[in-house]
């Protein structure tokens, strides 16, 4: 039927389109044929009926699919979007996937057990597969259980258990262990969650804060962390709908505007459940913390009596205690983010006790509630009398008591009953006893044995346009270690692709990489000899979740502004994420001495800290030692004003032609040693390594001379016996014999060769872009 509707409607469109175009036609012929208010007439119709026929709720024209459509938006408190929802309805009617997270923590309350079993049931029905993913990886992370992954399991499978005793229909229901699925597609996943950070501000993020209760303005690092990995979940999994409270909206909208970003047509369905109030006076949402805030699904029929006639309960608004404090507060940017928009529709009396009626016992199909002698039908119908006065409030607390029981008289049988369910309840509740201590120990990934020093270089970030002086301040930099130390040069590829560079291609971010280890072995190939190469990702991989909580527990350590005070220029959240990445791999290769150029150096130190602000003593503190950085731009600095020109620098991918033409137009001003790019080139490939560079010119200018230190050179050029005419020839020559051997390998070597074309393939790519541009 609604196939039909949609077509009817779409021929409409068609057809007045041809009259639309017919009329344009005959006003051209004939200006007096057809007025202009005619054919604005007609193009109006023409849009509304394109806006019909388009119209996403179409789909509800088909009863299946509107029954469909009503059980599962029945659940949400909103939609994002409805029309959405109706025709991922439509397209998968009985194949579309929800899914909802939770951490085994230990407790399960009312809103998790009743409601959202409720809630579940309603999607399965309507056709849809729920996934439940168990957040035991987190759990781990955050010490929950002491830390023990085992233990945590054994919780979440109790949690498990409370809902099949709910009444939860488990047939179209996956639960999906995080500590399974993050290990064993760990490169899927982090490399997911790292797209989300380089495509994500700072500032975006911030705005997801309120999911973990924290105030913008006092964040630690890994709270930056957090939202991008729940947004991660969502792609990860697959899920067609976010089935989430509310208090989850603000990083559900984030992964729609993710989509965005990436060019992701299908956005996940945001169905945000409501949030149930805390029993107590103020009280926004229910709170794991104070046991007394709200119904758990262990509780004692003496312990239900207890909170619900302890809730409060008024029949009538009433002025909110602390409103100027917390004006005050939002007014200084402190306002508890947690407390932000945990409702979507006004609510002027929060009563909790009329909030669990209508949420709980009516979330039951085919519920009634008797209180006060009456039989209800309808929550509505016991607002309107409690609101009256009809229903007193005691006589809604003994209802509530009364129902609330008997939702949990199942669970309670089933833990007393079910042996399985039973010893599960039985360890947990001794776990809870034993007053588990976590392992306090240094939590990294260890790269090194530890039987060497290690001299630890860092390759700069990954660049298409590797320069000669990047080049060779890496040589410097290796070469500064001592000969009995191990030295090693880590290359950050997932930290490249945090950073969007190379576009965020992974392929092209390790070519520049395989890159520049080809350009080092062919330029020093003894150095080379005794250098470990270690790639960032290939690393990690061998032990994926060591790595990421010692990076987790980095971010835990330091505030965010710390981190960004690295790099504030950079607004996006993948400047976070590879700062913080940054300090893990420096745990992970546990150097003696890491050696950089300047400008690295900041972010170095800041690792180091950290080793004193954790107390680390399970190894050494690092040394931060600086090498002088080798500049290959062929202007000085007051020169470089305007856009970046190809031609000011000399790149490990240059011709000799263009070796030439760049050098031809270096600056090289007589007499100016300060600024002289040539002689600046000829130590980086020639004095440095201890060669020499022959000067040819006719006996009345000076007569040949061979140079063997750039103080040498620089003395003559200063004094004027040294002229740019001949000085820029033999540097030159010399550049590119120092390129030639880089050539020489990518002509030679496949791998290299491949390496070259990658990176060349990109560069003509965004060449060809900036020329639309």
């Amino acid at each position: 039927m609604a196939a039909k509707d949609d077509a009817a409607l779409q021929k409409q469109a068609e057809e007045q389109g041809e009259v639309v175009r017919k009329i344009k036609e005959a006003i051209k012929a004939d200006p007096n044929s057809y007025s202009k208010d005619d054919l604005n007439k007609a193009v109006a119709l023409l849009k509304e009926l394109k806006a019909k026929a388009d119209d996403p709720m179409n789909a509800l024209e088909d009863p299946i699919i509107k029954g469909k459509y009503e059980l599962v938006r029945s659940v949400g408190e909103e939609c994002v979007t409805d029309g959405e929802l109706a025709m991922l309805l439509s397209k998968k009617p009985d194949s579309f996937v929800l899914y909802d997270g939770f951490e085994p923590s230990g407790r399960m309350h009312i809103a998790q057990g009743v409601f959202k079993a409720m809630n579940v049931n309603k999607c399965t029905r309507g056709g849809g597969t729920f996934i439940f993913w168990v957040a035991d990886w987190f759990a781990l992370m955050n010490d929950k259980m002491g830390g023990d992954l085992h233990k945590i399991k054994v919780v979440g499978k109790y949690l498990v258990e409370v809902w099949k005793a709910t009444g939860m229909d488990m047939d179209k229901v996956k639960f999906i262990w995080s500590s399974d699925e993050i290990t064993n597609n760990a490169a899927a996943y982090w490399t997911q969650a790292l797209d989300v950070a380089r495509r994500t501000t700072v500032a975006r993020v911030k705005k997801c804060c309120q999911i973990m209760g924290r105030l913008e303005n006092k964040l630690t690092a890994a709270q930056i962390l957090y939202p991008l990995m729940q947004c991660t979940d969502i792609f990860f999994l697959k899920a067609d709908i976010c089935q989430l409270g509310v208090d989850q909206r603000k990083v559900n909208m984030l992964a729609r505007e993710y989509c965005d970003s990436a060019g992701i047509k299908n956005k996940p369905i945001i169905l945000s459940h409501h949030m149930l109030y805390g029993l107590k006076k103020g009280q926004e949402k229910m709170s794991k913390s104070d046991p007394d805030s709200a119904i758990f699904m262990e509780d004692t029929p003496e312990d239900v009596q207890r909170k619900i006639n302890n809730a409060y309960c008024p029949s009538k608004p009433e002025e909110e205690e602390g409103k100027a404090e917390a004006a005050a507060g939002e007014a200084e940017g402190e306002l508890d983010a947690g407390l932000e928009s945990m409702h979507l529709s006004h609510d002027a009396l929060k009563n909790p006790c009329l909030d669990y009626v209508q949420h709980i016992i009516f979330s039951v199909p085919d519920a009634t509630f008797e209180a006060g002698g009456k039989k209800y039908a309808s929550f509505t119908e016991v607002e309107a009398d409690f609101l009256a006065g009809a229903l007193t409030e005691e006589g809604l607390k003994a209802a509530l008591i009364t129902a609330v029981n008997l939702l949990l008289d199942p669970v309670r049988k089933h833990f007393s009953t079910d042996d399985n369910a039973k010893a599960i309840l039985a360890q947990v509740m001794e776990w809870k006893r034993e007053n588990l201590v976590p392992d306090k120990s240094l939590k990294r990934l260890a790269v090194t044995d530890g039987s060497k020093a290690v001299w630890a270089v860092f390759a700069p970030p990954a660049s298409p346009e590797l320069s000669l002086g990047s080049l060779v301040s890496v040589l410097k930099q290796l070469e500064a270690a001592p000969a009995d130390s191990e030295v090693v040069l880590w290359c950050g590829d997932w930290s490249s692709f945090a950073l969007n560079r190379c576009g965020g291609d992974h392929k092209v971010i390790r070519a520049c990489y395989d890159l520049l280890v080809v350009a080092l072995k062919a330029t020093a190939p003894a150095l080379m000899a005794r250098v470990k190469v270690l790639v960032q990702s290939e690393q990690i991989l061998v032990d994926p979740s060591l790595y990421w909580i010692s990076v987790i527990n980095v971010g835990r350590t330091f505030q965010l502004q710390k981190i960004r005070d690295v790099d504030e220029s950079n607004e996006y959240a993948g400047q976070v994420v590879a700062s913080l990445m940054h300090v893990g791999d420096v745990l992970a290769l546990a150097p003696t001495v890491i050696c950089c150029s300047p400008a690295d150096k900041k972010l170095h130190e800041m690792a180091v800290s950290y080793y004193g602000e954790c107390g680390i003593t399970e190894i050494a503190t690092p040394t931060v030692n600086e090498a002088e950085a080798v500049d290959s731009l062929l202007k000085p600095p007051h020169m470089l004003e305007g856009p970046v020109n190809a031609d000011d620098n000399v790149f490990i991918l240059d011709g000799t032609m263009d070796v030439g033409r760049k050098m031809k137009r270096a600056f090289c001003e007589p007499a100016n040693i300060e600024h002289c790019p040539p002689i600046t080139l000829a130590n980086a490939v020639a004095f440095r390594a201890g060669a020499s560079i022959a000067i040819s010119r006719k006996p009345e200018n000076g007569g040949d001379k061979e140079y063997t230190s750039v103080a040498e050179m620089e003395g003559d050029f200063k004094s004027g016996a040294l002229h740019p005419g001949d000085l820029k020839p033999c540097v030159t020559k010399a550049v590119d014999a120092f390129i030639q051997q880089v050539r020489d390998v990518c002509k030679s070597d496949a791998a290299a060769k491949k390496a070259e074309a990658d990176v060349k393939a990109y560069l003509k790519k965004v060449a060809a872009s900036n020329k639309k541009k």
